[in-house]
């Protein structure tokens, strides 16, 4: 039945189910308003038996006063008597109101309100059994301190009594500006649907409909519909429709190539590293084994303690390398901590400097105030920096200076790290700009392509980017920005 119904039939009966579902779901959210505001008015009752319960606290501590300064007029056990009842009716009475409280600071005012209470009730037998001893000097003093601890008492009641009806305020006070914001928006939101249906409708009767109607007939050999009344069937039987679709399949077969061109790269890396991971880590276990056992072996001067913690290092640093290759396509979990971009940059430098030395370049850096922290993985954006100063070195080829310029920034998006580094290098030629990114691209003889594609891939994950500016002759200046850690934006 649904299909003898014309396009245009159906077009208007989905705008008018979805006209009333909009306007149906704007009713319910007043109808909920309603209802919620019904129910905070059951909490606020129940503020208020809170309240009276509270009330009657603090009576009941009122009703506790003079009863002392009564037995010790006249000696009557009677009005002991009394007083024990009062305190009894107190314990009950809060006992009552605990049970009604539910918020933190109520629990924590009651428990400090019982509190306060046994130790002044404490304090007061003690008088009451220094005057029956006749111990009238020491229950003097103590007397006092009971009046002290009395009037300290009915002040906590007061305050929790204040802090029951402040509470009732803003429950009432924020259930009322909720409730008349969401009925506001609720109306709004009717309004505009149903604004946006009627525009809806004359869309696609004047701008759609029609124009389909009259592109179909003018399309089909026979001029016209033929009797039919969907224009988007007639227009998927002619030509047009044709050349749209194999525009589409063209496109989606680019795609695909893509797609199965990355697959084969990633899956070279992958029998590539399986290869390294065998030809490289056995050789080099076995180094740093021999360079613990020449380090425990033999008393070495303070240099070569030096140049063996270099050596050290560097073999650490080669594993690392191995080790970012082996996961280029299965790239490891970032150990995230807040760290300082300075110490990123020191730890390079120490690191490779006896490298750069052996270049003959000139390394410098330069930090335009103070530098705040960053979340980040030590060893990843050293591996990151590490690779940018090494391949400036290698394109200077033993002439130049690199400079490491560091500074915080406003970005877009809130602060930001710059971290850059220029070289006075022969700089990239500019075709190759938009390449020097992409995995396995190289102009070295014995490179692998993918330091630069690592490089820019720990960079995003980060949460950061990296860009590269260049001219052939001028050097080249890679850009890395990194969010700023937020807890450590004033820093």
């Amino acid at each position: 039945m649904w299909r003898s119904v014309s396009l245009r039939i159906r077009i208007y009966l989905i705008l008018v189910c979805l006209v009333t579902i909009t306007m149906g779901g704007g009713l319910v959210m007043v109808w909920y308003t309603y209802r919620m505001q019904h129910l905070l008015s059951h909490i606020v009752d129940r503020d208020v038996a809170t309240f009276r319960a509270a009330l009657t606290l603090e009576n009941a501590l009122a009703n506790q006063k003079g009863f002392l300064t009564y037995f010790l007029l006249d000696g009557d056990p009677d009005w002991l008597r009394q007083l024990g009842e009062y305190r009894q009716i107190f314990r009950q009475r809060l006992d009552h109101v605990r049970l009604l409280v539910a918020a933190p600071e109520e629990k924590t005012a009651l428990d400090t309100i019982e509190s306060e209470y046994n130790a002044y009730i404490d304090i007061k037998d003690q008088v009451i059994e220094h005057y029956r001893r006749g111990n009238h000097s020491p229950a003097d003093r103590l007397h006092k301190e009971v009046r002290d601890r009395f009037f300290s008492l009915l002040n906590r009641c007061e305050q929790f009594n204040d802090l029951t009806l402040q509470k009732m305020s803003d429950v009432r006070s924020r259930s009322r500006a909720e409730g008349g914001e969401l009925r506001i928006i609720a109306v709004t939101v009717m309004g505009v649907a149903l604004l946006l249906g009627i525009a809806l409708a004359f869309v696609l009767v004047n701008q759609i409909l029609r124009p389909l109607r009259m592109l179909a007939s003018e399309t089909r050999p026979e001029g016209g519909l033929a009797g039919s009344d969907n224009e988007v069937k007639a227009l998927t039987q002619s030509v047009r429709g044709l050349m749209e679709d194999a525009d589409q399949t063209q496109v989606a077969l680019a795609r695909s190539r893509e797609n199965l061109l990355q697959a084969e790269k990633m899956a070279l890396v992958g029998k590539l590293a399986a290869g390294m991971a065998h030809s490289i880590r056995n050789p080099l276990t076995s180094v740093k084994m021999r360079l613990f056992s020449v380090g425990r072996g033999h008393t070495l001067s303070k240099s070569q303690e030096e140049d063996f913690a270099v050596i050290s290092e560097e073999i650490r640093h080669i594993d690392a390398l191995v080790e970012n290759f082996l996961e280029f396509s299965r790239p490891p979990k970032l150990k995230i901590q807040a760290i300082s971009p300075s110490l990123v940059v020191d730890r390079t430098l120490q690191l490779l400097h006896h490298r750069i030395r052996s270049f003959g370049v000139t390394v410098k850096s330069e930090r335009n105030g103070p530098i705040p922290q960053i979340q980040g993985d030590v060893e990843q954006l050293t591996e990151v920096l590490v690779n940018l100063v090494v391949n400036a070195c290698e394109a200077m080829d033993g002439d130049g200076s690199i400079l490491i310029r560091e500074e915080a920034v406003d970005g877009k998006d809130g602060r930001v790290m710059i971290l850059e580094v220029s070289d006075t290098g022969p700089g990239i030629p500019e075709p190759l700009l938009s390449k020097v990114f992409d995995p396995f691209f190289t102009t070295k003889e014995e490179g692998t392509g993918l330091g630069l594609s690592i490089v820019r891939r720990i960079v995003e994950e980060h949460g950061g980017s990296l860009e590269v500016r260049s001219r052939e002759g001028s050097g080249a200046t890679f850009t890395i920005t990194l969010p700023v850690d937020p807890t450590a934006q004033n820093a």
